[in-house]
């Protein structure tokens, strides 16, 4: 049944050209975003009688008015419709939750250059190689780069303040540029070149290179250095060994696998550069009911490579494991925006067929896991909800600790579950302040009521709230609740989590708010499982955010000791430095040469500090 909504009125004047359009529900809340290089000829489609999509007709049936944004191109709309889908997540759109940046190798510029991780705007001056599927990824990267090419890795801070050699130097992973004489600018150089050969995909041509200069050293007497070229060559062919794609494939190519069961989507993405396997990741994208393979492609293509769009970021080719009704647009668009020719293509033979069915497999792998996980935690839900005699569907779960050392940096924190389990994008960590050290209820006390002294929208509110303590924090979350009532849309069921005599799993007891009646569960019941999850999480994330807290207060109260030490200068002094440690480690010389201090105020904060 369509909504009251007037389309008929509304497709009348709608324009023909290029734009996105945006449906809102009765609310003013945006429900779907959509682009069309036709904006009268797409909307149109929506309000036909023959609708087959279950989807679209549960779409239609919700929407009180369309607003439009005409754009030159259709390029244009389909920008504007990925950030408008990112700023406002449409019900009915299908999301990609994760859309982090992706790491890099960055080799920056200096006179000596360095190795490192670099995520986020690719700004600094330098040479970025990827991107790699995770921070991990990265890491075993530059390790790997470490045995061959003893290229340093050190922050810029911990270099310059140098004057003898660190571990990594006595280890043979670093050639040491930092302190002179230990390494020839032009060797160093050699170094560099060598390693960033081997991150462009020329393995063989670095290995070429190393042969020959393994036979001159030989043929010149130099045992020594014709070893050491020869364990860079055995170590170069076990990372191609560990990397190289079998067959002729030498582009650059991302390779796409999907998955679609039970109203939950899988995507495996496989990433190879210049012929080698950087590694894979897995994503679930948000779908709304009765989304097919090819919407899922589209979205996930779309969200994906316009979340961080460069030249340097996309491969070649784009290989997707079902065919899209316009690959060849989706191709010219991102192609235009990028800078750089993108195919994208879903007809694949030999080596990228068996690899675009390995993405596949893995997808459905991914996928079965992802169930299996979500069929647990929905059994685990379901039996809570028997045990506490709901009536209701358990929605939302929030939990509350607190984490302190003897009273100091005293923190509270609260983590969230949901029907997928943690939600951690909704944890929150409570810096107290004002209260007596040590005093575990007004803690309580004043992180419930910061979390909750605010209008709430009805589902952020939890079905049900624990608290790691026993009574008197329970009386304490009852108080908060009771008083901020009338701000409440909903009160949420309290339940007290208090540790056994011997603080062994399994022994909790349940004390409910109001009544303060007592229960024990099994220990073996998948309910308390849960139940013990999230007080865990909420342990494991108080303690987290406290060690955090702590180490950043000792750190400033050190250096506050400092005559003539402010804030600006103590976080110049902490920054060029490297840490406190290095702070502590310098001798006044070298902490003369950071911005801003004089060798007279050097020698304060160093006679101080020792």
């Amino acid at each position: 049944m369509l909504s009251e909504f007037d389309y008929r009125r509304f497709l009348k004047v709608v324009t023909e050209q290029p734009g996105v359009y945006r449906m809102l529900d009765n609310t003013g809340c945006i429900i779907y975003v959509g682009k069309a290089k036709n904006l009268k000829k797409r909307l149109s489609s929506y309000f036909r009688t023959n609708v087959d999509s279950a989807k679209t007709r549960a779409l239609v049936s919700n929407i009180a008015d369309i607003q439009v944004t005409v754009t030159l191109t259709e390029t244009e709309a389909l920008i504007l419709e990925h950030n408008l889908i990112k700023q406002h997540r449409p019900k009915y759109n299908i999301l990609l939750r994760d859309d982090k940046s992706y790491p890099y190798i960055f080799l920056s510029s200096h006179t000596h250059p360095r190795l490192s991780l670099h995520r986020g705007t690719r700004k600094l001056k330098g040479e970025y190689f990827g991107p790699y599927p995770s921070g991990y990824a990265v890491k075993e990267s530059l390790h790997a780069i470490q045995k061959i090419f003893p290229i340093r890795q050190c922050e810029d801070s911990f270099y310059a303040n140098r004057s003898r050699p660190c571990l990594l130097y006595q280890l043979k992973r670093c050639s040491g540029p930092c302190v002179p004489g230990l390494v020839s600018d032009e060797q160093y150089a050699e170094y560099v070149n060598l390693a960033r050969m081997f991150l462009q995909g020329k393995d063989q041509q670095v290995i070429t290179l190393l042969v020959d200069k393994m036979e001159k050293a030989s043929n010149e007497l130099r045992f020594e250095d014709a070893a050491k070229l020869r364990d860079q060559i055995s170590n170069m062919r076990k990372i191609q060994e560990q990397q190289s794609v079998s067959g002729n494939i030498f582009d650059d190519l991302d390779i796409i696998g999907t998955a679609i069961r039970n109203g939950v989507a899988s995507v495996h993405v496989l990433f190879i550069r210049q012929g080698k396997v950087l590694g894979s990741r897995n994503y679930f994208p948000s779908i709304p009911t009765d989304s097919d393979l090819s919407e899922l492609l589209y979205a996930f293509v779309q969200q994906f490579y316009l979340a961080d769009i460069s030249g340097k970021q996309l491969p070649k080719e784009i290989i997707l494991d079902h065919k899209l009704d316009d690959e060849d647009g989706l191709s010219d668009m991102l192609s235009q925006i990028a800078g750089v020719k993108v195919r994208i293509t879903s007809r694949t033979r030999t080596e990228r067929a068996r690899y675009s069915q390995l993405a596949t497999t893995n997808a459905e792998t991914a996928l079965t896991s992802k169930l299996a996980h979500k069929t647990t935690v929905e059994q685990r839900f379901r039996q809570l909800q028997e045990v506490l005699t709901l009536t209701s569907p358990i929605k939302r779960m929030e939990c509350f600790d607190i984490s302190h050392t003897q009273g100091e940096a005293t923190v509270a924190s609260c983590v969230v579950f949901d029907r997928d389990g943690p939600k951690n994008s909704d944890y929150r960590i409570f810096n107290i302040e004002g209260i007596t050290p040590g005093d575990d209820y007004a803690a309580m006390k004043q992180a419930l009521f910061r979390r909750f002294n605010k209008q709430q929208d009805q589902e952020k509110i939890p079905d049900i709230l624990f608290i790691d303590g026993g009574l008197g924090q329970l009386k304490q979350a009852e108080a908060v609740i009771s008083e901020l009532a009338p701000l409440l849309q909903k009160q949420p069921l309290l339940i007290g989590i208090a540790k056994g005599e011997s603080r062994k799993p399994g022994l909790e007891t349940l004390i409910f708010g109001k009544t303060h009646a007592e229960i024990h569960l099994p220990a073996d019941m998948p309910a308390l499982h849960l139940i013990q999850h999230i007080r865990d999480e909420s342990h494991r994330f108080a303690i987290t955010g406290h060690r955090q807290r702590r180490n950043k207060k000792r750190t400033e109260s050190l250096l506050e000791t400092v005559p003539g030490i402010g804030a600006k200068r103590r976080q110049t002094l902490l920054k060029f430095m490297g840490g406190l440690q290095e702070v502590m480690k310098a001798t006044p010389d070298e902490l003369a040469k950071v911005p801003g201090i004089s060798p007279a105020l050097a020698r304060v904060i160093y006679d101080t500090l020792h």
